[in-house]
């Protein structure tokens, strides 16, 4: 059957905006990755010397860690965490109770994917996202500070969760995108590859 050709420019300017979309999600994902694993290598040598420091203190009584060390300790922690969000989903490192997905087919495994991403990501993220902008919003406008000595400000890592559940959110929706195209057989067509799970043992 000929397609038209008004629907053959609208399918391809349809594909192009799906392809530069994903592109545009994977890229930022990657990007987020990248930047946990380098935060982890700031992470270890400050949670060392915190450690180092707390018990050297005990032995010569003295107070040797203070609060922004400690505080930079946690926000690094949660940074991590929250940059991995999109890169779990994207590589499919996420969680899965592996004795009614792993062995099933990959058609299978999409129908499960889809659901979860429907019923249970997407809502999700739509409810983070609505939650945290105006506690966001407001701690930049009075630049909220730690109520501890020294401690850091609040509203940067406070913005971090707003960002990374946008990235996921961002990602779901190239997720669901991909789950589209395994569905209606345009995945190869679209040059769209379903990302092998990453395992977990």
């Amino acid at each position: 059957m000929k397609v038209p050709p008004a629907l053959g420019a609208v399918a391809k300017v349809t594909d192009w905006t799906a392809q530069t979309y994903i592109r545009v999600a994977d890229g930022l994902t990657d990007a987020a990755g990248w930047m946990a694993r380098a935060l982890v290598l700031i992470l270890v040598p400050i949670g060392f010397l915190n450690v180092f420091l707390r018990y050297v203190g005990q032995y010569v009584q003295a107070q040797l860690v203070n609060n922004t060390w400690i505080e930079a300790q946690w926000y690094l922690y949660g940074l991590i965490f929250l940059l991995m969000f999109p890169y779990l989903l994207r590589y499919d490192g996420n969680v899965r109770v592996d004795f009614w997905y792993a062995e099933r087919s990959d058609r299978v495994k999409a129908r499960i994917d889809l659901i979860g991403h429907l019923v249970g990501l997407v809502p999700f993220t739509l409810l983070a996202i609505w939650v945290s902008w105006k506690p966001v919003r407001d701690s930049w406008l009075h630049w909220e500070m730690s109520p501890d000595p020294g401690g850091l400000p609040r509203a940067p890592i406070k913005a971090m969760i707003l960002v990374a559940f946008i990235l996921l959110g961002m990602q779901a929706l190239a997720s669901l995108i991909r789950l589209a195209a395994f569905f209606t057989g345009r995945d190869e067509e679209l040059f769209i590859e379903r990302e092998a799970p990453m395992r977990i043992e």
